[in-house]
C-alpha cells in the first residue's frame, strides 16, 4: 500500500487560515468541512472561501467573519476572552470526531502552555486574546478536520519562516516572532527571510507543532495535488502563501 504524504512548505510562514486555505485548495470539500465545523454549536461567524491570486499565484483565502465584529456563544450573548478549560469543553462536548477531538484540544494545549510560560499562569488560568476569538478556535479545529478527511499516513512540515519586526498585540507591541509563538516552536528549526512583518502566529505554530512528525526538507516523493493557501498581507516581492504538497512516497525502482 503506497504511503501517503502531506508536506507543509512555510517559506512564508504559516497561519490558521493559510492552512485551511490550503488544504481547501488541495481537494477538500468546503461543503463536508463547513457542516463539520457546525458541530461545534457555536454561532455569531460566516465563513467565506474565494480564489484570489497572491504576486501571481492563484490559491485559496479563506476567511472567519465574526458578525457584527463581536465573538458570540451560541445563545448570541457576548464572550470575548476564554480560556483553554472553556475551549476544551467546547471541542470536547461537540459531535465531531475522537480525532478531530484530539487533534484540535493539543493544538490549543501548546499555544495555552506557551502563552502560560510567557505570561506567569497556569494553563487553567490563560485568558486567549489573540487565539481565544471564534476565528481562531475556527481555525485549528477546521485544520483538524481537514486532516482528518485527507486521510494521510504521515504529515511532514519544512523548516518555517517566522518573519521579523514587531507585531502589536493585546499585550502592547512585541518582537516577532511573538514571545508565544517561539515558545511553541521550540524544537523546532526556524529561520527569518524576506519582510519586516509575523509572517507565523501562535494558531499556526499550533497547528504545526501538533500535526507534523517531521520538520526538514521536502521529502522523496511523488507529488500528486498541489494546494495554495494565501495569507492576508501582500508584499511586493514575496508571495504570502502556504504551500501543501499531497503524494506519494518514492520507491526506488519501481519497488
Amino acid at each position: 500500500m503506497d504511503e501517503k504524504i502531506l508536506y507543509f512548505d512555510c517559506f512564508s510562514g504559516i497561519s490558521g487560515d493559510m492552512t485551511i486555505g490550503a488544504l481547501l485548495d488541495l481537494g477538500v470539500s468546503e461543503k463536508r468541512l463547513v457542516e463539520e465545523i457546525g458541530k461545534l454549536g457555536i454561532d455569531g461567524y460566516d465563513i467565506s472561501v474565494k480564489k484570489d491570486i497572491k504576486n501571481g499565484i492563484t490559491g485559496s483565502k479563506f476567511d472567519v467573519i465574526l458578525r457584527d465584529g463581536n465573538s458570540l456563544n451560541a445563545d448570541g450573548s457576548e464572550h470575548h476572552h476564554r480560556t483553554y478549560r472553556d475551549i476544551k469543553k467546547i471541542i470536547a462536548d461537540s459531535a465531531l470526531s475522537d480525532k478531530v477531538k484530539e487533534n484540535s484540544i493539543r493544538i490549543f494545549e501548546y499555544i495555552a502552555l506557551s502563552e502560560g510560560r510567557i505570561h506567569g499562569k497556569s494553563i487553567d488560568e490563560v485568558h486567549f486574546h489573540e487565539v481565544g476569538a471564534i476565528d481562531s478556535i475556527i481555525d485549528a479545529v477546521g485544520a483538524a478536520i481537514c486532516i482528518e478527511e485527507l486521510n494521510v499516513t504521515s504529515i511532514l512540515c519544512s523548516p518555517i519562516n517566522v518573519g521579523s519586526g514587531f507585531v502589536r498585540c493585546a499585550h502592547g507591541v512585541f518582537p516577532v516572532p511573538a514571545p508565544a509563538t517561539l515558545d511553541i516552536l521550540k524544537g523546532i528549526p526556524i529561520y527569518s527571510k524576506g519582510v519586516q512583518k509575523e509572517l507565523t502566529t501562535p494558531t499556526g505554530a499550533g497547528i504545526a507543532k501538533a500535526l507534523s512528525e517531521e520538520f526538514g526538507e521536502m521529502p522523496d516523493m511523488v507529488p500528486e495535488r498541489i494546494g495554495y493557501g494565501l495569507g492576508t498581507k501582500t508584499f511586493k516581492d514575496y508571495p504570502n502563501v502556504l504551500r501543501v504538497v499531497l503524494g506519494k512516497k518514492k520507491h526506488l525502482f519501481g519497488c
